[in-house]
């Protein structure tokens, strides 16, 4: 590969480029691309990720659609997820079909799962969501930042030309989350973004296990509030923690059976 940058991470200079502006599009710093734990997650080669963010100029239109939804609103910046260029490379480079989330919000990270899915012509993205109301039409500071305004609905930043498809459910995972499990035939990605608890955790992580397909990507936001149980799943499934880099987003990756790739572990009872 030619015109790599200096590092040990060997993404061309223009690639880094595409996602800067992908990145600025959606207006957030947090957002920058953390390349490594994109390799480590998703096990492909560093020049099949640089074709794949090479492609994160098409999302740019889509980018700026949802930072001015948020604006609309009242919003300078967006919550509920950090790393969403991630999702969208994460959606292409492992093709999973289908996708769960729990936790919805404006639909930032929901958006980017539908462009990955969209790009790749195949594959569901479900959805559940339990919202918090913002009580007023302007936001109070004491308020979380994932308050729903008045008048909108779970993934109101999401553009329309992305929904068709999309499975949304309405109500606590504790509900929902079981029985969408039972009508899949497996799950190729899961991200959990609702209730920060240890106890909540280890339930959706418990619940969607028996359908994780072989190397598929298990993620959880805000794990500095959720104790012990991302790693204790980890340790379960046998494989280690992802940290994506100095934030509280975690990932790892499920292993892929031994008839497969000639060694694997099984998950313990968690």
């Amino acid at each position: 590969m030619s015109r790599r940058n200096p590092g040990r991470i060997p993404i061309p200079a223009s690639v880094r480029a595409t996602v800067d502006e992908a990145r600025s599009a959606l207006g957030d710093r947090n957002a920058a691309m953390r390349y490594d734990w994109l390799r480590k997650l998703t096990g492909a080669s560093w020049e099949r990720i640089s074709e794949v963010l090479g492609e994160l100029d098409e999302l740019v239109p889509y980018e700026q659609e949802i930072r001015a939804a948020h604006r609309a609103a009242g919003r300078n910046h967006y919550a509920q997820y950090r790393g969403p260029l991630e999702l969208y490379a994460i959606v292409r480079l492992t093709r999973p079909d289908p996708i769960i989330e729990t936790g919805v919000s404006s639909g930032v990270s929901s958006a980017h799962f539908l462009l990955g899915v969209r790009k790749n012509r195949r594959g569901t993205l479900h959805s559940i969501d339990l919202p918090l109301r913002q009580r007023r039409e302007r936001l109070d500071p004491r308020e979380s930042h994932v308050a729903i305004p008045p008048g909108r609905s779970s993934g109101w930043a999401i553009p329309p030309e992305l929904r068709g498809g999309w499975d949304l459910r309405i109500g606590p995972s504790q509900e929902l989350l079981p029985s969408l499990v039972e009508e899949l035939p497996s799950v190729g990605v899961f991200l959990h973004d609702s209730l920060h608890t240890p106890r909540h955790l280890t339930f959706e992580l418990r619940t969607v296990l028996p359908k994780l397909s072989p190397g598929a990507v298990v993620l959880a936001d805000n794990t500095q509030w959720t104790g012990a149980a991302f790693p204790q799943f980890a340790r379960a499934v046998g494989v280690p923690v992802r940290h994506r880099g100095r934030t509280d987003m975690v990932g790892l990756r499920i292993p892929v059976p031994a008839s497969e790739t000639g060694s694997s572990r099984a998950p313990r009872n968690l």
